[in-house]
């Protein structure tokens, strides 16, 4: 027994530093440090020296309770390829709390590479071409627009979303809507008629700079701008070029609970002229800036969200959004006295609008994800009394 247990011994101390050898090996060869691997090598690794301490401790004849550690951490699973801890990381990686950005109103923050498809339907905006920021000015006051004035409109828009990001920080992105009209209610009736119509509405296109990029929070400059390629003659566009810059946040607050929040501005280049009845219907109350019919609107957005249901492959998560927008400037066709020989319009800057919004994100795998969302009216202003959104994500 003394002269196997002596020839015993060094092939055992041989077999630990392959063992460990190997380790090293594979740790310098993958760069893909996975919390699997680093587990399997560290619980390989725990089974060869507790193999060398049992031996030893039995030619010894000693209590092998003495020998072996009492930290958790080296009393793991024996078997290489058990299943880590769920909260076991590996070296270099960051837990991400919380997948992606839950909002389906405010402007998604996080900066990565995906394709979207978003559907809204709007009910009862009731100056369509407030500021020109839906449509152009009325063309029954010398403006592109459509020449009926339109008290009462509901709509549909169909967005396809692309961005793609090179970097992490850094992400190109452009915006094609096409646009679905039909006025409910007309004022003052027009040459030609306005009726249902639909077609392609401005595209957009920017980019996103995040100054902040890591897996809890994100702080970045987007820069969008929108270009008049629908038809202002039929309600489609707005006539003019716009930028938007805006500044957007996101913050994982724990595993469930995400905040994301946006502010920025809505700039029109250009816009309709006004013409002499907006000197004189303008309205003490809400006294325009500037003598363009297109205004600036300050838009601003918070988000907060509650993973409800996290399961492996499909998660669900409710978000409550406060949007608004100030105008700060600008003027809406006067549809109160509008009449048949005379159209006016009135100023619309200082005017506020507010909409809660309520809806829920689907995570079906850890790329795809579906929102639906209901948004209402809080303030007498409004762009749409009420908005129905849908939109399909895939992040990649």
């Amino acid at each position: 027994m003394t002269e196997f247990s002596q020839i015993e011994q060094p092939i055992k101390r041989v077999t630990l530093f392959l063992v460990i050898l190997f380790s090293l090996a594979s740790n310098a060869q993958e760069e893909d440090h996975s919390a699997v691997k680093i587990y399997s090598e560290t619980a390989a690794t725990t089974q060869a020296k507790a193999s060398t301490a049992a031996d030893t401790a039995g030619s010894a004849k000693t209590d092998s309770s003495a020998t072996f550690p009492t930290d958790p951490e080296t009393n793991g699973p024996q078997q290489p390829n058990a299943k880590p801890n769920r909260t076991t990381l590996a070296r270099g990686e960051t837990k991400r709390t919380i997948p992606g950005s839950m909002v389906g109103y405010v402007d998604n923050a996080i900066v990565q590479s995906q394709v979207r498809i978003r559907f809204d339907a709007g009910f009862h905006n009731n100056a369509p071409d407030r500021a020109e920021f839906f449509y152009a000015q009325c063309s029954c006051i010398s403006g592109p627009g459509p020449n009926p004035v339109v008290a009462d409109l509901n709509f549909q828009q169909l967005y396809l979303h692309a961005e793609y990001a090179p970097r992490k920080s850094f992400s190109f992105l452009t915006e094609i809507p096409v646009r679905w009209i039909q006025p409910k209610l007309i004022v003052v009736p027009g040459t030609p008629p306005l009726t249902n119509e639909a077609g392609l509405s401005d595209l957009a296109a920017g980019f996103k700079l995040a100054a902040i990029s890591s897996s809890n929070q994100y702080l970045t400059f987007q820069f969008q701008t929108y270009f008049p390629s629908g038809s202002a003659s039929t309600g489609l566009g707005t006539n003019h070029y716009t930028v938007q810059p805006a500044l957007l946040y996101y913050q994982a607050l724990s595993e469930r609970i995400a905040l994301e929040a946006q502010v920025g501005d809505s700039h029109p280049i250009g816009g309709s002229s006004c013409p002499r009845p907006c000197d004189t219907v303008a309205t003490a109350a809400h006294v325009s800036n500037s003598q363009g019919f297109a205004g600036d609107v300050f838009f601003y957005g918070v988000g907060p969200s509650y993973v409800l249901y996290r399961g492996r492959d499909f998660s669900i998560t409710p978000v409550i959004e406060l949007v608004g927008w100030t105008i700060l400037g600008g003027f809406e066709t006067n549809t109160v006295t509008a009449t048949d020989s005379f159209q006016g319009a009135k100023g619309v800057g200082g005017a506020n609008i507010v909409n809660v919004k309520g809806g829920a994100r689907m995570h079906v795998s850890s790329h795809s994800s579906f929102y639906i969302g209901y948004g209402h009216q809080l303030t007498h202003w409004a762009w749409y009394k009420e908005i129905v959104r849908a939109e399909y994500r895939y992040s990649f």
